[in-house]
């Protein structure tokens, strides 16, 4: 089953706008699912006509076969979102906030405590359950409000940017919760500027631009489509020598070498290029992550 499938979903906003220009794609049940795109593509246009805060102009919108248009109670209810903004009441308690947020889908008080305190303690939160939201931390908010989605326990959790602005240790962590969720059974879609981010933990993954699906696939598949990847190579010592057929850019004090290999060009031969030339190399690195180049490719083809 689909956990969500859009049909040729579009959107006009009343200025003419045209925010999404005939969407199509489907997420599989217990996929972890990732919708990458340049600001203004469509993304949160996309989040918003599925929960509810923005209104479709045409096409089709189906959380596990319920059908937003006719059916949108039973659908919210399967649904958890983390908007990239904080919107809880910033004078309220932490426990209270998670609470609270069970009663608009008409889980019991006595049961909502229980969850609260699960989620809570799950994300390192249950020490500050009596103190206002104001007095967090922005790790311990974005925390928060994930704790917040689940506490109706949804089928499906849309994290929308969850980790902007998180360091990398609360990053970190909030990637192993989010792993351990999914592999129970939740359905996750992400969407992040973190493109390692997204490497580390979707299975699947749509691009869109300009309100279009320009890719859409399983990681393996879009990853194989990459034309070319850069290294950075540390050297034993400052390179003067020639790489015939390579793109190379000498770095720092010469003993830094990027060097872009094509899709017909192997690592291995470049490694022994490079000893032939009489140097060592001490260590190697891609020079970015492998989807964000390919982001930069399919983003920059779609211009």
């Amino acid at each position: 089953m689909n956990a969500l499938e859009i049909i040729d979903l579009q959107k006009v906003y009343p200025t003419g706008v045209k925010a999404l220009n005939g969407v199509s794609l489907q997420v599989k049940e217990g996929d972890f699912f990732g919708l990458l795109g340049p600001n203004g593509a469509g993304k949160t246009t996309i989040i918003g006509i599925t929960t509810g805060l923005v209104t479709l102009s045409s096409g089709v919108v189906k959380v596990f076969g319920h059908d937003i248009s006719n059916d949108f109670e039973a659908a919210r209810r399967l649904i958890g979102v983390v908007p990239q903004e904080f919107n809880f009441s910033i004078f309220e308690k932490v426990f209270d906030i998670v609470v609270d947020q069970a009663g608009y889908y008409g889980i019991p008080r006595s049961v909502a405590r229980v969850r609260a305190e699960k989620y809570l303690k799950e994300l390192g939160l249950w020490e500050k359950r009596d103190v206002a939201s104001r007095t967090l931390s922005g790790g311990m908010k974005r925390r928060l409000m994930i704790a917040r989605a689940l506490v109706h326990e949804p089928r499906l959790l849309i994290l929308d940017e969850p980790t902007a602005g998180v360091d990398v240790e609360l990053r970190r962590g909030m990637w192993e919760f989010i792993s351990k969720l999914n592999k129970s059974g939740v359905t996750i879609i992400l969407t992040t500027h973190y493109l390692e981010e997204a490497e580390q933990l979707c299975k699947n993954l749509a691009i869109i631009n300009k309100g279009l699906v320009i890719e859409h696939g399983t990681k393996k598949e879009l990853l194989s489509k990459l034309e070319s990847q850069t290294y950075v190579l540390d050297l034993d010592k400052s390179f003067r020598g020639v790489l015939e057929g390579y793109t190379v850019r000498v770095l720092e004090s010469g003993m830094l070498l990027e060097v872009s290999l094509n899709s017909e060009q192997q690592l291995t031969s470049l490694l022994v290029a490079i000893r032939k030339e009489g140097y060592e190399v001490k260590s190697i690195r891609p020079a970015s992550n492998r989807l964000e180049e390919l982001f930069m490719q399919f983003v920059e083809v779609k211009k």
